[in-house]
């Protein structure tokens, strides 16, 4: 079933799945086409070619191909009642949902998420609070990627179809880490949808029968959807292994740290048998051994996190299974990933390098959401109408409502590349002209 063609039947070309027609239409969107430009940790590349939104994301998309393969092929030995059913295309779905899972991240990462989020909680649009609703404000000052991508997939845009990119139930179920809303994210801020794409999670949740859970402050979660498990442990893998490469390449890390890092997944005689290989290959580059060890290290966490899934297929149908799959995978390789995860925060996420993106990105955001926020609080005045010519027609910053007015300047800006955001910035600000 697809999202706003529920009752439809369209006429069928060709012989691809449902579930590789929601690939190939990511792959072939704008929106997809933009991650190219966004920030995932190090400044975009330059003479060295780090990771950006985009690579991370096929990355994310190839490991969950390989997990949701994996999985399929273990429970149909188990349940062969499952052979030859849609069942055997959970590969197909994750691998859709990796491309899918951060097409909602705004510009520069998660300062640029922050930035949202502070405008409103501490920044100029705090003032905002007492012309809007509870559920609203909820939703803005916890902007997050996730219910932005759930919105980008979904929502209807001006001059678009109904149901957004008109995806199946299933895979927009698999990219929501967190499905419930804002007012019921608790203490992790984290959230799966907008209040004004409920509706339509509930409607994707009751038909796919996934579960609803009662907290204890009387909100409404779900129960995750089970190949979210798969997507998440595909994310937690890629950028976990891959951040750590990067950062031997901009020399954050040198080759020994790295070494010590990746080979800390095995135990000492696959360790030299790693060695080995690379010695008997005749492989002297210090990054192409980094690649085969990084290759390695990820393909045993991905065994690993198959075989967690498959150990816990019942608490993960039950709604049972807290927290992601890296953490119920076996303890030598879970404390290697915990090593990975403290040594990253202290030499990589902390970096003067990375810092710096995040100072700048912060600003340019922080200036953006100002001036357009600004322009749809008084749209009536000279430089809001200027600014407000400059947002697409698919966002509603005409509306005579104000909530709408706002969330598409969030939805403009959130979409925007890094370096689309810079230049506007720099326009907005009389820092550059264009020049004929």
């Amino acid at each position: 079933m697809r999202l706003g063609q529920e009752h439809k039947h369209p006429e069928r070309h060709d012989d691809r799945s449902e579930f590789k027609r929601d690939s190939d239409r990511l792959i072939y969107s704008a929106p997809f086409r933009r991650l190219q430009n966004k920030t995932q940790v190090f400044p975009l590349p330059g003479s060295i070619f780090v990771h950006n939104r985009l690579t991370h994301s096929i990355e994310v998309s190839s490991l969950g191909k390989s997990l949701g393969d994996d999985v399929a092929h273990l429970l149909i030995r188990r349940h062969p009642e499952l052979a030859g059913t849609l069942f055997e295309e959970i590969g197909t779905i994750v691998q859709t949902a990796g491309l899918a899972h951060d097409m909602g991240n705004p510009p520069f990462g998660h300062s640029g998420e922050t930035a949202i989020q502070a405008y409103f909680l501490e920044g100029n649009g705090a003032f905002l609070q007492e012309h809007v609703s509870a559920p609203f404000w909820s939703d803005i000052t916890h902007f997050e990627g996730n219910a932005n991508a759930f919105r980008l997939l979904t929502h209807r845009f001006q001059g678009r179809r109904e149901g957004g990119f008109v995806l199946t139930y299933p895979m927009l179920a698999s990219i929501v880490k967190y499905p419930w809303e804002s007012a019921a994210a608790g203490k992790k801020r984290k959230f799966g949808f907008f209040y004004t794409e409920k509706a339509i999670y509930e409607r994707i949740a009751d038909e796919l029968g996934i579960l609803k859970l009662q907290t204890q402050d009387g909100k409404v979660r779900y129960a995750r959807h089970p190949l979210v498990y798969l997507m998440e442990a595909a994310d937690d893998i890629c950028y976990m292994i891959m951040d750590i490469e990067d950062a031997h390449k901009l020399k954050l890390l040198s080759f020994g740290e790295t070494s010590e890092l990746l080979l800390g997944f095995f135990g000492e005689a696959d360790r030299q048998h790693i060695v080995d290989k690379v010695r008997e290959e005749g492989v002297t580059d210090e990054n192409e051994q980094v690649v085969y060890m990084r290759a390695c290290a990820i393909g045993k966490l991905e065994h690993a996190c198959v075989e967690a899934f498959v150990r816990h297929e019942e608490d993960i149908l039950a709604g049972r299974l807290d927290g992601p799959l890296v953490e119920h995978i076996e303890a030598p390789l879970r404390d290697a990933y915990h090593h990975c995860a403290e040594v990253s925060h202290r030499k990589i996420y902390q970096s003067k390098l990375v810092t710096d993106v995040e100072l700048s990105g912060y600003k340019i955001m922080e200036t953006l959401m100002d001036a357009f926020v600004m322009a749809a609080w008084q749209p009536e005045k000279f430089h809001s109408k200027q600014l407000i010519r400059r947002v697409g027609s698919q966002y509603n910053i005409k509306s005579d409502d104000l909530e709408t007015r706002i969330m598409a300047v969030i939805d403009y800006i959130s979409g925007m590349t890094d370096v689309y955001a810079l230049d506007i910035y720099q326009k907005i600000n009389g820092i550059s002209l264009p020049i004929v």
